[in-house]
């Protein structure tokens, strides 16, 4: 269990990341990486993943183990791009470094790959600098889109919690995972942990990455972090050409069909209530061309509580724009 303190000041610093964090997504891609070959959400993703690394991915498996510890340099503050998340890991301190990798080698096995790197040798930091941005050209940038929308729908929903009920409610409905007792956040945890967060405040990043059970640093020292799943509906990293078939394009071809598709891209994520009442029909209607336009691969949805949030896809929004999309706005 991950017990975290809030002090009084901390409830009005809470803040969630804008976007997804790169080097999050990407640590815990590598641990997916190692994980179930036949893991229902990750497996395709996995399976292409592995088909198109190179050899510098070798590096970062090995500094990223799918259990135990994984070094706090590799997710610094959450720089929302690539290229400003290895320009700061390849300015890593050389004491973080000796730290973070002495931790890492006390988890056993051969460490002398490690000691260029733990002396803040250049040449090493360079190495993994340019194997993550290799990492996330082939592994991630082609999936970030969809990453992206999930990641903003779990965002939306809280952002609602919030606007209804406060940071208080919003902290009790985080995750299954998590429970807010006051003025303790407590956190389904591999081990036992206490967190005082004395005045800093939390930055929350829901990860689609992250599964199973929310993470954060294992340094109480640095700013507090706590990155949770946001993937609740379950979407896989699947090209369109993978989801989309014939029958579910074909059965997109009505008006009303494509009056939802068009509303739920207009505001960029509407719940089925909004639906229900914007276009005047059933909840079972309104469930059922969600779920067809959900096959098509045009939309993602994000269920929290009794609340059910939809979200265009990129190709969605494709569509909505142009080619299959004119058709539907014509229909």
């Amino acid at each position: 269990m991950l017990r975290i303190h809030f002090a009084s000041e901390d409830i009005g610093r809470v803040r969630f990341a804008a976007a997804p964090v790169p080097a999050w997504e990407m640590l815990l891609s590598l641990h997916a990486l190692r994980g179930r070959a036949d893991h229902g959400v990750f497996g395709p993703w996995r399976d292409r993943t592995r088909r198109m690394l190179d050899p510098s991915a070798g590096l970062l498996l090995r500094l990223a183990p799918p259990r135990g510890y994984s070094p706090d340099f590799l997710t610094p503050a959450a720089d929302h791009d690539i290229d400003s998340l290895v320009d700061t890991v390849q300015g890593t301190a050389r004491g973080r470094l000796r730290a973070d990798l002495g931790l890492l080698a006390a988890q056993g096995g051969p460490a002398g790959w490690m000691r260029p790197l733990a002396d803040g040798d250049t040449t090493a930091l360079r190495r993994v600098g340019n194997a993550m941005f290799r990492y996330y050209q082939r592994a991630l940038s082609p999936v970030w889109d969809l990453i992206q929308t999930v990641v903003t729908a779990e965002r939306a929903a809280r952002v609602a919690d919030l606007i209804d009920g406060g940071v208080e409610q919003m902290l009790s409905r985080l995750h299954p995972q998590i429970r807010w007792e006051p003025p303790v956040l407590s956190v389904a945890y591999p081990v036992r942990r206490e967190l005082r967060l004395g005045g800093r405040g939390l930055l929350l990043v829901p990860s689609y990455f992250c599964w199973a059970r929310p993470i954060a640093l294992h340094d109480s020292g640095l700013d507090p972090v706590l990155v949770y799943p946001a993937n609740r509906g379950l979407q896989r990293l699947v090209p369109a050409s993978d989801t989309a078939d014939s029958g579910s394009l074909a059965q997109l071809l009505g008006a009303t069909r494509a009056a939802v598709l068009q509303e739920i891209g207009s505001a960029e994520g509407v719940t089925g209530r909004d639906l229900v009442r914007r276009l005047r029909i059933s909840p079972a209607s309104v469930s059922e061309h969600a779920s067809v336009l959900r096959r098509a691969g045009f939309v993602a949805s994000h269920r929290t509580a009794n609340t059910v949030w939809h979200m265009p896809t990129p190709l969605g929004r494709t569509v909505l724009e142009g080619g299959a999309g004119g058709r539907a706005q014509r229909a």
